[in-house]
């Protein structure tokens, strides 16, 4: 690691801090990332309050917006009675190298400010830290506080705000329904969920989020109509001493896709704690037996049971997938308080299951509900599933308040990184913001419309959205890759219906979602239809040396390539309109390839001939330019292997 550090003050050598990536000129305190290209600067204004803007590319995006905190008292802090004591700058030139992710090496590099405010009142806090840093791909500022404070403060609610420099369009976060948007932010009002993707012009984008929520409430945005205003309240109940808030955090991108291709929100949390070693994490492909119940094939009704179990085990172990993932009330009925997750109603079915898929190198995911999590000790649970030989749970429900759930969250993915679990949470989780550095173990989780884990079905749009907003906070499980789109009913026992989208375009999504446990709904009969598709899916073989937006646009289609150690895949989809699209190869390296594609059939369509696709070999290298024909509400794949 490369650190460079300078303590300055306001009158310091201007020059060295423009070496830095730091600048001071008329009292704004600014930081500049390495290449120059974005800025954030801290100043006191007119009326004595201390406030932020952020530039990109030379363009102003973010207005004079406050920063700070409203106390119980009505008092803000920081105020005009607050001065800059003092400053200190550095920069960090590093390489993460995470368990897994969207590539094997993540640049960690990025100019960094923290700004020291003392209190000259007789009364209340002392001191208070504003510390901003600047990366090529975003910014990001938090509020500390001394360990040797003395004062603690009740507070009403922090008051970052996000004033916007013009009335662009955005998109947000919506629980398990479409995103909301695009909307122009005059047009919005009242409450916005994070996160929010937010586009400048057809060259400047923007996502705000945050990362490291150690405590407090969730980032919330609230606007008021006719206004581009957007604050934040997180209330945090005290200020006290050594107290850090998350992260405030400004993706920036000319791209949508740079948002997507980042990993700015992990690397503003800390690297793994002491002790704990996450070797054993393995992300992959996953079965699930969930949405399987009820189908037949030749004779045979899949079931959430042992042999419907067996089955999907076998086919894992054919196609090299590594999980099957077993859902809600094989112990009993999940809601029920009586459910014992560790000697339910199917435990010794269970525990056979788990001894044989170790013999085909299959591991088993076992559901937990938040029922039998908190009715029963969490301990022994996952201690027990551990010593099952279980690889990872899935829990659901998670009842409480969002600043209860982040507790919890935190307690059961500690608790399963002691026992070797991998873990996903389902059903309104707490919103990602970079665990998955501190916790490789935490792969996935259902912050988005999931495709088929409800009683309704998402459009084309929403998944080309998705992707653009609810992909940013982290990985998602989405439950893409669904192959029996028959005109009438699908599979599942209590709730079927059919499939808006193309097969072609449910495989191409199962590579795009970027998540450590891609979950697969259908059962094996109907992957083994469309083998071309499958052998895409079976080389999604993590982790992934390198990923990269080719191109697209928020609501109306994305290229997404993954790179494996002896492969490139190449996802697209698009809405419900249908399009063409030109794919430069030229993140291929010297040499000669061939290219599996599969794409959309002459009479493909999302409502109807879902199924008709076609499939093709060419030999490419990285001059060529592929040119596909994606039907409506369809999409490609494409695999490239060495000749």
């Amino acid at each position: 690691m490369e650190i460079k550090k300078i303590s300055l003050v306001l009158l310091c050598s201007t020059l060295l801090m423009v070496l830095n990536g730091c600048e001071i000129s008329s009292e704004r305190y600014e930081v500049n990332s390495p290449d120059e290209k974005l800025k954030i600067s801290i100043f006191e204004n007119e009326n004595g309050e201390y406030v932020y803007s952020f530039k990109g590319n030379g363009k102003q995006l973010i207005d004079e917006s406050l920063l700070g905190f409203e106390l119980k008292n009505g008092e803000r802090i920081p105020s005009a009675n607050w001065v800059v004591e003092n400053t200190d700058y550095k920069q960090v030139k590093d390489v993460w190298k995470p368990i897994w992710g969207k590539r094997a090496e993540v640049d960690e590099y990025f100019n960094e400010m923290i700004m020291t405010l003392h209190n000259t009142s007789s009364r209340g806090m002392e001191k208070l830290l504003i510390v901003a840093r600047a990366y090529n791909d975003g910014v990001a500022f938090r509020y500390e506080l001394p360990s040797t404070e003395d004062n603690t403060e009740d507070v009403s609610s922090e008051q970052t705000e996000y004033n916007f420099a013009g009335d662009y369009t955005a998109w947000s976060y919506n629980g398990e329904d479409h995103n909301i948007g695009p909307e122009k932010l005059t047009d919005s009002n009242g409450k916005r969920l994070p996160v929010m993707t937010v586009k400048a012009d057809a060259h400047n984008y923007m996502a705000i989020h945050e990362a490291y929520l150690k405590e407090g409430e969730p980032l919330r945005l609230y606007s008021k109509k006719g206004e581009t205003l957007f604050s934040v309240s997180s209330k945090p109940a005290k200020l006290y001493p050594g107290y850090s808030s998350a992260w405030r955090v400004i993706l920036y991108g000319k791209t949508p896709g740079v948002l997507v291709d980042s990993h700015l929100i992990e690397l503003l949390n800390p690297k793994p704690e002491s002790g704990y070693d996450f070797s054993w994490v393995k992300p992959g492909v996953a079965l699930w037996d969930w949405r399987m119940n009820g189908a037949q094939i030749d004779g045979f009704v899949y079931e959430m049971s042992y042999p419907s179990w067996i089955r999907s085990v076998d086919f894992a172990a054919e196609q090299g997938f590594t999980y099957l993932v077993l859902d809600a009330n094989w112990y009993g009925p999940e809601f029920d308080s009586e459910s014992n997750p560790t000697t339910g109603d199917k435990a010794k079915d269970v525990r056979k299951l788990i001894e044989y898929a170790k013999e085909k190198n299959v591991g088993i995911w076992l559901y937990l509900n938040d029922v039998g999590g908190k009715r029963f000790p969490i301990e022994e649970t996952l201690k027990q599933y551990r010593e099952w030989g279980a690889v990872g749970v899935k829990y659901g429900f998670m009842s409480g308040g969002h600043e209860e759930k982040n507790h919890w969250t935190q307690t059961v993915t500690r608790l399963c990184a002691e026992n070797h679990l991998l873990v996903d949470y389902h059903d309104d989780p707490v919103h990602p913001y970079g665990q998955m550095r501190t916790w490789p173990n935490a792969v996935t989780r259902e912050y988005c419309h999931a495709q088929l884990d409800g009683f309704h079905v998402f459009v084309p749009e929403t998944f080309v959205t998705s992707v653009f907003v609810n992909m940013i906070a982290g990985p998602l499980d989405m439950n893409n890759g669904m192959f029996d789109l028959r005109q009438g009913k699908t599979t599942r026992a209590d709730f079927n219906f059919a499939v808006p989208s193309t097969v072609t375009s449910e495989a191409a999504r199962t590579l795009i979602t970027f998540s450590g446990a891609t979950i697969l709904p259908d059962i094996p009969e109907f992957y083994k239809k469309y083998p071309s598709l499958l052998r895409f899916i079976s080389e999604q073989k993590m982790p992934w040396v390198e990923s990269k937006t080719l191109s697209g646009e928020i609501g109306e289609y994305i290229v997404m390539m993954r790179q494996t150690l002896d492969a490139y895949l190449i996802g697209m989809v698009t809405n419900e309109l249908a399009r063409t699209i030109e794919v430069p190869l030229s993140f291929l390296p010297q040499g000669d390839f061939v290219a599996q594609i599969t794409e959309d059939g002459e009479h493909a369509h999302y409502l109807v001939n879902r199924e008709d696709y076609k499939v093709m070999e060419k030999k490419v290298n990285s001059k060529s330019i592929l040119k596909l024909e994606l039907a409506a509400g369809g999409g490609a794949c494409i695999l490239i292997k060495s000749k």
